[in-house]
């Protein structure tokens, strides 16, 4: 079965992870490529290791009115810039969206794979989560469900790689700025955090009005790496137990003894989960670990595409993390 693909913002780390992913699955076929600073080149001259069949395609200029006859799109456009384009779409084109824009939008599925993929099936709209709830939200998902942490006491501290950035992003991003630096950014109002806030208490059913969130830049290119203090008199074991019983039979999420690390993940759509507790002190430590590019992008977006287009979730997402 050969299904039409296509992808906007090319160009993107995203798209161009998303690229990389399609390349190689069984089903997926992309006939489709647009961005605007690379429109009427090849996709060669952007990627120039990208497979022999698809280096001619030419990358178009991104408009829902001159779609060719697609199956599924993937959208990786950054926030406030998809909304209005995609409402444009045909309907009979199922979309990912990577990007922010419809994230716990009505006619939206919110596509955190790992947790709710029966929520996703069959679905013709879903939001990609954000890299950083990929990350957060894995690990916590287990203690929440199982009444394990308070959902009003969490502070959640990020390091992240640059491409999170995204290739468009400004200045403070570049190698100058960014290397032997260690950067805080979003205090208080990252564009995350009302996204974990409402899944924290739909997992929950309690208020995640105490939640603190603060990502930090760290000086590599890929990885994601959360820890998060909760409240709660449960043990390291009772919480590796709960997750190892949450995500039993999921593909893609590795409970851990030891503390996970950022490579583990590279070029992957793994997340990595483990524990710390000390009941006396009400203390519950989680970390997760993603690729932001990966399970925090284009490898859960190509999984709900795999949802989406009732496929096995596996498909194309089948190889092992990139080491050293």
């Amino acid at each position: 079965m050969s299904i039409r693909v296509g992808i906007v913002g090319i160009s993107g780390f995203g798209g161009g992870e998303a690229l990389r992913l399609i390349a190689s699955h069984p089903s997926f076929e992309l006939v489709y490529a647009a961005g605007e600073s690379s429109a009427g080149g090849r996709l060669v001259d952007r990627f120039p290791g990208v497979p022999a069949r698809l280096a001619g395609l030419v990358i178009e200029k991104w408009d829902p009115a001159t779609l060719p006859k697609l199956d599924l799109l993937f959208a990786s456009l950054p926030t406030g810039a998809s909304a209005e384009a995609l409402a444009r779409v045909p309907k009979d084109v199922k979309i990912v969206d990577i990007g922010g824009d419809h994230r716990y939008v009505d006619g939206w599925a919110y596509g955190l794979a790992d947790i709710w993929p029966a929520e996703i099936e069959g679905q013709t709209r879903v939001a990609n989560p954000g890299c950083f709830p990929a990350a957060t939200l894995t690990a916590l998902a287990p203690l929440l469900a199982d009444k394990l942490i308070e959902p009003g006491n969490i502070v959640i501290d990020v390091k992240t790689g640059i491409s999170g950035a995204g290739r468009g992003g400004d200045s403070k991003f570049g190698y100058a700025e960014s290397n032997e630096n260690l950067v805080p950014y979003g205090l208080l109002r990252h564009t995350h955090m009302p996204e974990i806030a409402s899944t924290i208490e739909r997992l929950s059913g309690g208020s995640a009005a105490g939640l603190v969130f603060t990502p930090h830049l760290v000086p590599m290119t890929r990885g994601i790496l959360a820890t998060i203090y909760c409240r709660g008199h449960a043990t390291t074991d009772q919480c590796l137990d709960a997750a190892r019983r949450f995500y039993a039979g999921r593909s893609f999420v590795r409970v851990t003894d030891k503390p996970p690390q950022t490579k583990w993940a590279t070029g992957s759509n793994l997340a990595f989960v483990s524990y710390a507790a000390d009941p006396e002190r009400n203390l519950v430590i989680a970390l997760g670990v993603v690729d932001n590019l990966g399970k925090g992008a284009a490898g859960q977006a190509m999984q709900n595409a795999n949802l989406i287009c009732g496929l096995p979730e596996t498909a194309g997402l089948d190889g092992a993390p990139v080491w050293p």
